[in-house]
Formats: structure tokens, sequence, C-alpha cells
């Protein structure tokens, strides 16, 4: 036999063997696959996933949604019987799921992984309802068994699911301030209570200090909860946390304080940072509080430059008095920023 001959034997050989191995795999693998079909589900295994803390359902109300149906139990069904695509649509109706993935393992059982609703708010309408709010902007009905710990939102003015455009609006912005108060654990620990107002603004009662925080719009929703933690570190640790009535940081890049007492406001502290404030009187007997600009010799006050003058005036006279000997002021004063304080009216008791 000519060598050409024996190569070409050779290779056909070996393309009939592996042709023959791998017709016995797929063989194997058929055969596999109908005795895993023909297998009976031998049950159900529940795996939650979401904030521990709101268990708004549990393992057993979960098989019981999908035991519920008896065509589409999958217990000791074949597994090439079970609709899997048909339970996880199942599942996901329960307005207290947000997805669910189910599949059959080795152990022949049928996983079911859950993932909850984790609310952010409680909301209270007009007319007495309440639901809960989550991430994604959608309700979850309150739970006879179980009440999360969360902010409470008052006298939202709509009841129907289908919004109309300006209550579309306060309720985004409504879930834009809950989702930052859920995130910050100083806020979610001092915010109790939000109030809508008649004119669709937020104000809320903190849970630390007798007074009430007007929010304005929810816009800008993480500016104007930094500056009012700025007025609570610089302001409020050292006039005192019961100082104040009514704070409001709905204007831009201010706080603004009421008194309880109708009196002028202390002095501020001398702020170094980049969220330094100024504190200064208005004819309402409140304390504004705004960023801090380098004093320019125009904004200085005339009245305590008179002062050194007179007194130089007086040593003048006396014989024994130099004039080399006045103390100077010091160049750092006039670099560094300094409160400005507006007069205060002739209304100020002190």
């Amino acid at each position: 036999m000519q060598p050409k001959t024996k190569t070409a034997m050779k290779r056909i050989a070996t393309v009939l063997l592996w042709g023959g191995a791998l017709t016995g795999f797929v063989v194997l693998l058929a055969a596999a696959v109908n005795d895993k079909n023909d297998t009976k589900c031998k049950g159900i295994r529940v795996t939650l996933k979401g904030d521990d803390r709101n268990a708004f359902v549990d393992v057993k109300d979960v098989k019981a949604i999908i035991t519920g149906d008896k065509s589409l139990n999958p217990t000791n069904k074949p597994i090439s019987e079970v609709d899997l695509a048909q339970l996880e649509k199942i599942v996901e109706r329960d307005p207290w799921i947000r997805s669910a993935q189910l599949f059959i393992d080795n152990n022949d059982l049928l996983q079911v992984e859950v993932e909850q609703r984790d609310p952010l708010a409680r909301v209270f309408t007009f007319s007495g309802n309440s639901f809960y709010l989550d991430a994604d902007g959608e309700r979850i009905p309150v739970s006879d068994r179980f009440s999360a710990r969360v902010p409470v939102f008052t006298n939202f003015p709509a009841d129907a699911q289908k919004l109309r455009k300006e209550d579309s609006l306060l309720y985004a912005q409504m879930r834009d301030m809950a989702a930052y108060i859920a995130a910050d654990t100083f806020w979610n620990a001092q915010v109790e209570q939000v109030v809508i107002t008649e004119d669709r603004r937020f104000e809320f009662i903190p849970k630390l200090g007798d007074h009430v925080v007007y929010f304005g719009d929810g816009t800008d929703v993480a500016n104007k909860f930094d500056r009012l933690l700025v007025f609570y570190r610089e302001g409020l640790s050292k006039a005192g946390w019961n100082t104040y009535t009514r704070l409001n940081v709905a204007f831009k890049d201010q706080v603004i304080g009421t008194r309880r007492d109708g009196k002028s406001a202390p002095p501020p502290p001398m702020y170094k940072d980049s969220s330094a404030a100024d504190i200064a009187v208005t004819d309402d007997d409140a304390a504004v509080v705004a960023p801090v600009a380098p004093v320019t010799a125009a904004a200085a006050p005339r009245p305590a430059e008179k002062k050194p003058e007179k007194k130089v005036e007086r040593k003048q006279e006396k014989p024994a008095a130099k004039p080399q000997k006045q103390t100077p002021k010091p160049a750092s004063a006039e670099r560094q920023p300094r409160a400005v304080y507006q007069k205060p009216n002739q209304r100020n008791r002190n």
C-alpha cells in the first residue's frame, strides 16, 4: 500500500473515531435530560433579599403564592411540566416583591430568589389613606402585621394611582427628599415628620431641637441639608438648640433662623472652611446665615475707627505721652474674614 493511501486511511479512521465519540456524548446527554425532565420536583426553597428590618413578606408568604394555584404547584410535578416563567410572573405580582428569579437546582428543588421592596417613607393623603414609597417611586400598600420605621410625609393631595402633572412633580420631589434622608444616617435619625404645606412646599419637625425647618420645594435637596447641617454644627451648638423657633433653608446659600425671644442674634463663630457663614440681624428679628466674604475697607464699620483717634489726641495734650507708643492694629485682622452685622432695628430689646 502506498504511503499516501495509508495517510488517507488514518485520517478517515480518526474522523470516524471522533464522530463516534461525539455521537455517544450526545446520546448520553439526551438521556440525562430526559431523565431529568422525568424527575419530579421535590420541594421549594425561598431566599429573601433586601433590608431585613422591612419584612413585608416572609418565606411562608412566597410559598403560599407559588402553591396557591394547584395547576401550577411544582411540588411532586415532573420538572418538564414546571412553568418557571409563569411562576415568576405570579410571584412578581405581589406589591411587596420587587423581582423574583426561579430555577431548578441539581437536587431537584425549585429555588426562588425574591428581592423585597424597601420603603423610604410612609405617605398620608388628605383623605387619611396611607401607603409606603420606595426608591423606584412605586407605592407599597400598608401591611396589617408590619410597620416600617421610616419618615412620615403628611398632606399629600392625591389618592389616585394616575397623578396629574402638578401632583406628579410633587410626588417626584417627595421621593428624592425621602431617598436622601434614608441614605444619610444623621438625617434618617433627625427627620421624623415632613409636612406638605398648602402651597406644595415641605417643612419638617426634627427629633432634636424645639423648632420647625421650612425646606421649601423638593429641589436642591443635598445642598439644603448640607447648609442646615453647617448651621447645626456652628450655630445651634453655641447659641442653643432651643434658641430658634423656625429655620428656613429655602433660599440659596442662606439659613434664616427666627429667634424665640425676638432678640438680636448672638455673635457668630469664626468660620474657616468653605462652608463658612455670616449672621446678620434683619428687621424681622431673624438671624440670616450666608457665605462669608472678606471684609473690605468700604464695608468696615466707621464708628469703631474714631475711638483710637480720640485717645491719640488726649495723649498728645499731655507732655509725658509719646505718640510712638501707640499700639498699632494687627495686620492679620484685616486679612481674616470677619462677620458683618447689620444695625439692629429699634424693635430689638437688647
